[in-house]
């Protein structure tokens, strides 16, 4: 079978097949990657133990997929583009052949750091080609990665070092980010105060700031490649991995606020990755393709690193911000590099129409073919916008429902061959098997209903534990609907059979008895011409059993506050009802966020509900200082009501 899906009719079909045969469907997949051993059994599951093997006896190495299969079609075509955070800075470009070499370097000099398979490495990187090559040097080698965002602070580091027992560090002197430059290495000298596991730290020249190396501990990125090359730049043979050797650990935020070092491996997640990208996307050969994460999300990971490379694409890099040096960056780059596909974030769809359209002007943006958004539920008002000023019309856009814990794409378009609808996310990809559950552990079969949303099959890139913990990989995704992955996620099904995600289970809250999702009624206040964006939550009212907290970022708050409120108001009575108006709504310049641009509820929850000394880890967001203006704001806010 051809590994791409060709139109809509082609995807029935082999969605039907993927459902009445998985194991035969997944194997025609993975025969399309390059195995050392083919496997001996497709799979094996166990959901109540959270107990699942892909690919059992297939003996692989992700890079060989990556790199090693494409450098005698493919070494002179550009595998990585990077485009620098300052736009007077000159952008580097990385072939398939280059990218090859540096990485089987770097795994050399991880070598000589004594570093060998199964050893834990932590890589705290700005967003710079030498953080996909540290990456797949690990990976080359068979030790297992865990990436820390460039910006999380130390404790954060400290934490993820003593979960994995880390023995090395990669970082780098420093990382610009728009008008900053972040201390990273000084960071990490923090970190290793509060940690022992840690024999060497390498250190990559970025910034040139000033830096603290310890004799015998740290040694600079540089002066570890020269040692290599002095040895003739020798190949690094790639380490024989089993498919459920482990790949990497990647930490997500936890309802507790106890981050979760969630664990993917190595032959499933390289097949669910590499189909999901050709496929959702519709790769074709000599497009460029620029996904806006950050290497330190797991989009950045399945779909700036690994997807991609396996499938022979050009990647796009950025290590900058969107409105650095203003709002046109984006643009900017689209047009420089004729970018074809851009897949980014709401949040960021958001703010960039927050700026107006004067930013849009004369930029060519007719390469553009294709637009994707991931992180969150995207409100209708954005991906119109999104389509009409970015697509103009005539690129499809794929609005992509997945998490870190799924390793890739589960449920989304595929660009151009499968229908869209602003909001949704649409229909299952093949081999994903959705199942809403009602909260009597039922489901509910047919169109037009709303439960919680579970998979009911596993597919390929699925977590296999979290780190150390495997109880709390039960009692989290596998333990509310037994037999079931749990997404925690609540979903509608229309008429029509498609798909929408209506916010965290969570985040739904019962108003007088009248359930009400926090995704539709965000959808509603940002309809209004003055909002940038909002976050609902509930709070406990004596009256209603939830009360709905409204905070806001809006403009012209300053000019009459009273005035935008009852505006806001009125638009939610008019386009939900009555019932679903807020009872307190704060403005706040800033929302708390993760680095995937994901709102921070269960922070906002706490404070709508004053419990502030229960608020949890807040060292991973994005922008931590937040959170004490919107406790101080919620303070006077209170004080009104």
């Amino acid at each position: 079978m051809s590994l791409q899906i060709k139109s809509f009719e082609e995807y029935q079909e082999i969605y039907k097949k993927s459902v009445e045969d998985p194991e035969g469907f997944w194997a025609g997949v993975a025969d399309h990657f390059f195995w050392k051993k083919k496997w001996q059994n497709v799979l094996s599951w166990d959901f109540e133990k959270a107990d699942i093997k892909w690919f059992e006896g297939g003996k692989l190495n992700i890079t060989e997929n990556c790199l090693d299969r494409h450098i005698y079609s493919l070494g002179d075509k550009p595998a990585i583009i990077w485009e620098p955070n300052d736009p007077e800075e000159a952008h580097r470009v990385l072939t398939y052949k280059q990218l090859l070499n540096k990485v089987e370097q770097f795994a050399n000099v991880l070598k000589n750091n004594d570093i060998k398979k199964g050893d834990r490495v932590c890589i705290y990187l700005p967003m710079v080609p030498e953080l996909a090559i540290a990456m797949l040097a690990c990976a080359r080698i068979g030790a297992i990665h865990t990436v820390v965002f460039g910006g999380f602070s130390a404790r954060s580091i400290a934490d993820r070092i003593n979960d994995t027992d880390s023995k090395l560090v990669i970082t780098a002197d420093g990382g610009f980010r728009g008008t900053k430059t972040i201390e990273l290495k000084n960071i990490v000298d923090d970190a290793l105060e509060q940690t022992s596991s840690v024999e060497k730290v390498i250190v990559l020249t970025r910034t040139r700031t000033p830096v603290s190396m310890i004799k015998g501990r740290d040694v600079w990125w540089e002066d570890e490649v020269r040692k290599v090359e002095t040895m003739g730049s020798p190949a690094c043979p790639a380490e024989e991995m089993d498919a459920e050797d482990m790949l990497f650990v990647l930490y997500t935020s936890g309802s507790t606020g106890k981050p979760k070092g969630v664990v993917h491996t190595t032959g499933g997640y390289m097949v669910y990755t590499g189909y999901t990208f050709s496929n959702v996307f519709q790769y074709q050969p000599d497009e460029i393709y620029f996904c806006t994460a950050d290497i330190g999300w797991i989009t950045g990971h399945s779909y700036i690193v690994y997807g991609p490379l396996s499938q022979g694409a050009t990647s796009l890099m950025f290590e900058g911000i969107p409105t650095y040096p203003d709002a046109g960056r984006f643009w900017d780059v689209v047009e420089k590099h004729k970018v074809n596909i851009l897949y980014t974030a709401p949040t960021a769809i958001r703010s960039l129409m927050a700026f107006g359209d004067e930013y849009l002007e004369d930029k060519d943006l007719s390469s553009i073919n294709k637009l994707g958004s991931v992180g969150e539920p995207i409100n209708e008002e954005a991906w119109n916008w999104f389509n009409e000023k970015i697509g103009k019309s005539e690129a499809p856009i794929v609005d992509t429902w997945w998490q870190t814990e799924n390793g890739g794409i589960l449920i989304s378009p595929l660009a151009g061959i499968t229908p869209t609808k602003p909001s949704y996310a649409m229909l299952p990809l093949p081999g994903v098997q959705p199942a809403l559950m009602d909260e009597n552990g039922n489901e509910l079969e047919g169109n037009d209903v709303s439960g919680n949303l579970c998979i009911k099959f596993p597919w390929p890139g699925m977590l296999r534990t979290t780190y150390g913990d495997h109880q709390r990989c039960i009692d989290t995704y596998f333990s509310a609907y037994p037999g079931k992955y749990f997404s925690e996620d609540g979903c509608l099904r229309d008429k029509e059979g498609h798909y929408r995600i209506t916010g965290r289970v969570d985040d739904v809250l019962n108003v007088s008895g009248h359930r009400i999702g926090t995704a539709e009624l965000e959808d509603a206040i940002n309809m209004h011409a003055d909002v940038v964006e909002s976050a609902i939550v509930g709070y406990p009212h004596k009256i209603k059993g939830q009360g709905i907290y409204a905070y806001i970022i809006a403009d012209n708050v300053e000019r009459n506050e009273d005035e935008l409120k009852q505006n806001i108001l009125a638009t939610v009575t008019r386009l939900i009802g009555p019932i679903a108006k807020p009872d307190i709504v704060q403005f706040v310049e800033d929302l708390p966020k993760t680095r995937s641009g994901k709102i921070m509820r269960r922070i906002l929850r706490k404070i709508a509900e004053n419990e502030l000394d229960n608020l949890g880890d807040i060292t991973t967001l994005l922008n931590p200082d937040v959170v004490e203006n919107v406790i101080e704001g919620a303070k006077k806010y209170r004080e009104k009501v």
